[in-house]
Parts: C-alpha cells; structure tokens; sequence
C-alpha cells in the first residue's frame, strides 16, 4: 500500500473513521444490538454487476471503504469473487490477494469487516488478519472443512441458502414451495454446521435473495422476513441494486439500470428492518441507514 493509500493520510484518503484503539474482536462486540445493521458492500472484483472494476485496486478499495464508514456502515463486507449469474469463477490465490490487504488495512482503523467468501483459506487467512465475520454464499455446495474452520475460530458466520454455483443457479430455480423449501435447505445446512462444532449463536442466516430464485420468488422470500427470522438465529438480507427490482421498475416503465436502483433498494430495507432483520447488506450506505432510522422511529411511535 503506497501512503498516499494509508488510512487516514495523503490527500486522497478519508480521515480514519475510528479514532479510538481497541481489539479487533472488541469492534464487533460493540456493534448496536437496538436496530438493524447495515452492510456495506465493497467489491474489489472486475465483474460484479453494479460496480465491477470500480475498487479492485487496493488503495482504492481501503479508501472506498473508509467511505462507506464514513457513510454510517456497521460493518465492511468485502468479496473478492463476483457471485452473480453466469461470473466466473476467480482463483482462490488471485481472490485472497485482491482482499487481504483492504481486509488488514480497514480492521487497522477499527472497522467491523467481513469477507464475502466461499474458500477456506481465504476465510483463514482473513480471520488471522482480524476480520469478524465469514460472509459464505455457497449454500448447499461449501466447500469441506468450512464448517470445521467456522468451530475452531468461534467467529460469526453467515450461512446462505443457495443451489449450485453462479454458473448454474439460475437453471436450479425450482421449487415446490418456495419458503418452505428453502427453509428446509436453510436449516438442514444448519444441522451440518452445528453438528461439527459451530455454536449456534455463531450462525447468521440469509435466505438467498436473487441466489437460485426467479423474482417471484424472491418478492416470496422477502414477504417470509418475519418468518425467517424467527427461526433462532439472527438474520441477514441482501437485495441491493439486484436484477429483480430492475424487472420491478422496467414493468414500471422507470429506469432498470442497477445504479437506479437505490430507491428500491432502501424500500426493501425499511420494509426488512420493520420485519426484524439484523442487517441488510447494501451498496449505497446513506440512503438504508436513513431507512433504517425510519423503520426504528416507526415502531417506537416517533421516539427512536
């Protein structure tokens, strides 16, 4: 990292967001507990679909995230593989390359950081350098001896529901009820991380919002929040600038484009944060916190 990119100096850079030194694992503890969460998205990949290309540089990508920060993240998911329909896959080493710095400099400043990953040393090597949560979308095709690196490290994981891989997903679409059949699938996964160790409370579900789902059932999921987060566990929801709420504003006849979506998107929010989500996973950070903080005044009758 040049010093220009260094945390909090050069010209260029964000001042750093957390001035006061404490433990990584601290940060995390620390968190809110009385609202939503709200996740920032940081891709530091070629491909993802809304901002593939922007942040794969790593300083620019420890300043975006120093942004987002800045923007009222709780916390800094950071992926280095693109997950949508039809990606490519991205060598492991080449993925653990892109994130590990922007992984180590962000925690430096105090962040809350995640890492979207499905690879086991990936995962590693990010817990070793200080990250907080595994952020893993592979579903019901982990990789072996996640589950065991999950229970020997005691940091939280979200465990998502997912057919196939990004290449094939879109074609594994099929089910019979779609909330019941992925909360079936959701907590079978479950069983098999508890029965190798993971505790419980270490488990964050996400039901897989635009993951093997066409939009209806994905508008199926998200009128389910409520019922996926009263199954024990806390709950994560991913919607941001995904391709069915450009379907809903083309029908519409507004514009689909995923930069036009943010809209949309802290709707989605709101409406998730009221059903009891413990954090939404967005792009664009200002707008969901806002959303966020309408959804808590809401429900506490104008007092939050």
């Amino acid at each position: 990292m040049s010093l220009a990119a260094t945390p909090g100096t050069g010209p260029n850079t964000f001042p750093i967001p957390v001035i006061r030194k404490r433990p990584a694992r601290a940060a995390w503890a620390e968190l809110p507990q009385d609202r939503t969460l709200v996740m920032g998205i940081l891709n530091v990949t070629a491909d993802s679909f809304s901002d593939g290309g922007r942040y794969l540089n790593a300083d620019d990508a420890i300043n975006h995230g120093l942004e987002l920060v800045r923007a009222g993240a709780d916390i800094i998911d950071v992926g280095g593989e693109s997950t949508r329909p039809g990606a490519d896959f991205v060598p492991q080493e080449e993925e653990l390359a892109r994130v590990l710095p922007v992984v180590t400099a962000l925690v430096a400043t105090g962040a809350v950081v995640s890492v979207d990953t499905t690879h086991v040393e990936t995962a590693r090597a990010c817990i070793k350098a200080g990250a907080h949560l595994i952020n893993d979308v592979s579903g019901l095709t982990h990789e072996p001896g996640m589950p065991e690196l999950i229970a020997e490290t005691g940091v939280p994981y979200v465990l998502m529901h997912r057919r196939g891989d990004q290449q094939s997903m879109d074609s594994l679409a099929d089910y019979a009820d779609t909330v019941a059949d992925v909360t079936a699938e959701l907590l079978q996964l479950r069983d098999r991380f508890v029965a190798a160790g993971v505790k419980p409370e270490q488990i964050i579900l996400d039901p897989g919002v635009g993951f093997a789902k066409n939009a209806a059932q994905n508008w199926e999921l998200l009128g389910a929040t409520e019922h996926f987060a009263s199954l024990g566990h806390r709950l994560l929801v991913g919607t941001s600038r995904k391709r069915f709420l450009g379907s809903l504003l083309q029908d519409q006849g507004l514009p689909s484009d995923p930069l036009d979506r943010d809209a949309a998107t802290a709707a989605t929010t709101a409406l998730g944060a009221r059903a009891g989500a413990w954090a939404v996973r967005v792009h664009d950070v200002a707008a969901s916190r806002d959303a966020v903080r309408v959804a808590s005044a809401w429900g506490q009758g104008g007092k939050a």
